[in-house]
């Protein structure tokens, strides 16, 4: 999308009510510096010009509009060592690939989840996984995820011996996971 006032990519979308009414702005980085901006002087009062400033400290804090570009790019490129999703992808698919994906993005991850849901720690119930047989920590789930991408990875270099290793070690695990109910599939 393109910002409203020039040609380039419009990076800030901002939703504003004005009098019972929706207004809606897409900008570029440099056009919503200004908006923002003016819309701190605009402000009337002294009560309310010292509101608007600690909230425009906010905004200019570690995810300032003055760097929010710059950074956002360098954090998109970042790619979780399981699963490969990036964070560009995450942020497009609003999915995270694995549970390491919690880890590998906590920093970013835990506001967005405490602005969502209130809290970063669970205070429901939990699903008994010993009774299915699954691990109870993630730790395993992800190392399956991990052997899974480098079995393909395998395939695709086509080194099937390694990838045949690899499966052995999955249907392994997944079968302590299961109790040996887990059948050889045909041609694999």
């Amino acid at each position: 999308m393109k910002c409203q006032h020039c040609e380039k990519q419009a990076v800030f979308h901002i939703t504003e009510l004005e009098s019972g009414a929706v207004r809606e702005l897409h900008l570029c980085e440099d056009h919503a510096r200004n908006y923002l901006n003016q819309s701190e002087v605009a402000a009337d009062g002294a009560e309310d010009e010292a509101e608007e400033k600690s909230a425009g400290g906010a905004i200019s804090g570690p995810l300032g509009v003055g760097q929010t570009a710059d950074e956002l790019a360098l954090l998109d490129q970042r790619a979780c060592a399981m699963c490969g999703i990036t964070f560009f992808e995450f942020r497009n698919q609003g999915r995270l690939g694995c549970p390491h994906d919690y880890v590998q993005f906590e920093k970013e991850l835990e506001p967005l989840i405490s602005n969502i849901h209130g809290a970063t720690e669970h205070t429901g119930r939990r699903p008994s996984r010993t009774a299915e047989g699954l691990p109870e920590a993630t730790e395993e789930l992800t190392a399956v995820i991990g052997l899974r991408k480098e079995m393909k990875e395998s395939i695709s270099c086509e080194d099937y011996e390694k990838a045949t290793e690899l499966r052995d070690a999955i249907r392994a695990v997944e079968d302590r996971w299961l109790g040996g109910g887990h059948a050889p599939k045909e041609g694999a």
